[in-house]
């Protein structure tokens, strides 16, 4: 008999059960999404002949390094497209959106986002928040974003900034960032994706953080021109200690090159001193691990919404990424619970987060974020802006039993 819950008074216990019943057939569609997702990597590294020697890596310059060109030719070979761009120089998913951002765009060239306005950290990046020194607006690019309407991109309205404004890029933002909107699926990606091209050229770009796996298919087999991501997320599968990823049309990936490394020498430089191997195994690991944190969020919204909190998505909801809200509708409760998620974490469990300041954000953050990969958001982890109406962002978990016993622990201290 498990004893893990041998301090939960019955009640809880019996809250728990029944969730167990109610979410099971949906934690078995997870496992069958893992499979096929677990068999398209597994024949990535096959087709490329991945063995020791491509773990090895290189120092100095990185010049000729067989094992990151490999890896690079993995990610291409998952996501479907002619090139990919894997560094370990990239410092942050912020990082490397601004990488590809800065690589296409160009003075005088026009950003739209579609799928309304951007997150914190790249609302900096673009110059509309912050001291927008060495922003895209400082160099002169242009910048507008397509309010979403019922949780959907608003097509009329789309269409009429694209011929109004004539952009270069149009931006997806896949994930709700720190919105109150849905995730965009795969599926509704493509639909955005056909009705930019029934009117525009554009190149359209997908920021892709804690989206990968999460489907069966990704943007860029839908349509998408540049898509990038974080290894600290779902990419690098709770191994990868740094890193991006940008992949996309073989020129657009050069342009992102450039501006990672240096015109004229792109990708064909960049050492990775020692961190192929946690990179391509990450990489390896992702689906499963994806996995277990979707199965974590489902727990988490079926626990809360008996426990009468809303929550996005709801258990039943279709998952295109790894994201839970929780919607507190009190600063005091938000902070509780991201203490009691620091509390059940396996690193620093000791220490009581605070809201602070962060570079990047407006308003004051609450992060809970006991990780063995600093910042990780693969693995259990929770932040929010200090804002009304004060929801919480639960990210990720390597496991599914780890989420399962801190949020159930959780329940217990906030409302038994």
């Amino acid at each position: 008999m498990s004893k893990w819950d041998a301090q939960f008074p019955d009640k809880l216990k019996q809250v728990i059960k029944e969730t167990d019943k109610m979410i099971a057939p949906k934690l078995s569609i997870i496992d069958e999404q893992v499979l096929d997702n677990q068999n398209k990597v597994l024949e990535a590294f096959r087709n490329e002949s991945i063995d020791e020697a491509s773990l090895l890596g290189t120092t100095g310059y990185g010049d000729d390094d067989r094992g990151r060109d490999q890896l690079e030719a993995v990610y291409a070979d998952v996501f479907k497209t002619e090139a990919a761009l894997v560094r370990p120089q990239f410092v942050s998913g912020t990082h490397t959106l601004a990488t590809a951002l800065f690589g296409i765009l160009r003075p005088g060239d026009n950003l739209l986002y579609v799928t309304g306005e951007p997150y914190d950290t790249m609302q900096e990046v673009i110059g509309t928040a912050g001291n927008k020194k060495g922003s895209l607006i400082d160099y002169k690019i242009g910048f507008d974003y397509v309010d979403m309407k019922d949780n959907q991109v608003d097509f009329d309205a789309m269409k009429a900034k694209i011929k109004s404004e004539k952009p270069k890029v149009i931006a997806i933002q896949r994930s709700r960032g720190y919105s109150t909107r849905k995730s965009l699926t795969v599926k509704e990606i493509a639909e955005i994706i056909r009705q930019i091209k029934l009117v525009s050229n554009a190149i359209v770009f997908v920021d892709n953080c804690y989206g990968e796996f999460s489907e069966t298919l990704e943007p860029t087999e839908v349509g998408a021109d540049l898509m990038a991501g974080s290894l600290i997320k779902n990419a690098g599968g709770g191994l990868a200690k740094v890193g991006g990823y940008i992949v996309g049309k073989k020129d657009l990936v050069e342009l992102a090159s450039y501006r990672l490394i240096a015109p004229g020498i792109g990708a064909s430089e960049g050492a990775t001193i020692g961190r192929l191997a946690e990179m391509f195994q990450g990489f390896f690991l992702a689906p499963r691990v994806t996995g277990n944190a979707i199965k974590g969020a489902i727990f988490e919204a079926a626990i809360f919404e008996k426990l009468g909190l809303n929550v996005s998505p709801t258990w039943n909801d279709d998952r295109t990424d790894l994201i839970q809200t929780i919607e507190f509708n009190d600063p005091d409760k938000m902070v509780r619970f991201a203490k009691l998620v620091q509390k059940f974490s396996p690193i620093d469990s000791n220490v009581s987060p605070v809201p602070s300041p962060m570079s990047g954000y407006e308003d004051q953050v609450i992060m809970a974020a006991g990780t063995f990969v600093s910042g990780a958001s693969i693995e259990f982890s929770c932040d929010g802006p200090m804002r009304e109406p004060y929801i919480i962002y639960i990210q990720s978990g390597l496991t599914y039993e780890h989420v399962k016993i801190a949020i159930s622990n959780a329940c217990k201290e906030l409302f038994f």
